[in-house]
Order: C-alpha cells, then structure tokens, then sequence
C-alpha cells in the first residue's frame, strides 16, 4: 500500500496499536493526541488519509472533521471515522448527512481496519476493487 496516513485519537495506545496492524502494510501512521495538533499534523504533512476519533476532550472529532473539509488545504483528504460510537444514528450522521469516507466502529479486527483503508485509497485513486466487503 504505501500510504502515509494521520490517525487524530486522545489514546495513544490505540494510536501505537494501528501502527503496529498497518506497518505491515507499509502504510505510515502519524499520530496525534488532540484536535488542535491533529489539524496542524494534517496540514503539515497532507497524508493519503484521516483517521479520526469522535470522543476526544475539548475539540471533539466532529469540530476536527468540519475544520478539515472547510479547509481547502485539507478539504479532498478523506477521513475515516474511528470510534467506540457505534449507535445507528452516528453511523448515519457520519456516513450520509457528514459525507465521511467510511465509518468504523471500535473494537475492529486488523484485518478490517486495513480493508476499510484500501477501500478508501482505492476509491481516491479510482481503482475499482473486485473484493466484496
């Protein structure tokens, strides 16, 4: 895969835990611990994608997500929602009414974190993907 990605999420064992799954991919995760520094990371190093954690204190994911697609620096970088909200209602409000790439709910298996991220790359780039998910 080869990507570089941002993975905004105030636990940093999660974030150590999605490095550990995509380094075997030789995908890159850079991560941050809050909203303010993870909209700084994504602007410094415009990564293929986002990963982005709902329930963080002070700046919540949703305030990160819309300052990203309000910014035309950041706007085409897709994100994928990353979070423990795993309501039908937030699925819906992220998927449909926020326009995210993709919705994934914690806890997740490996091998689901790195499909739903090459479904994303794969969308971006304009591959059409034979696997049915």
């Amino acid at each position: 895969m080869g990507a570089r990605i941002v993975y905004i999420e105030d636990e940093a064992e999660m974030i150590d835990l999605v490095r550990i799954i995509l380094k075997r991919k030789s995908i890159e995760v850079i991560g941050a611990l809050d909203g303010p520094t993870g909209l700084k990371t994504v602007a410094e190093q415009k990564p293929d994608l986002v990963l982005l954690d709902l329930m963080m204190p002070g700046m919540d994911g949703w305030d990160v997500y819309h300052q990203l697609k309000a910014n035309k620096e950041t706007e085409n970088i897709p994100v994928i929602i990353v979070t423990a909200r795993a309501l039908d209602i937030d699925r819906i409000l992220g998927l449909e009414i926020a326009k995210v790439n993709d919705y994934l709910s914690k806890p997740f298996t490996p091998q689901e974190l790195i499909n739903r991220i090459q479904k994303v790359l794969d969308t971006q780039l304009g591959v059409t993907s034979s696997s049915n998910e």
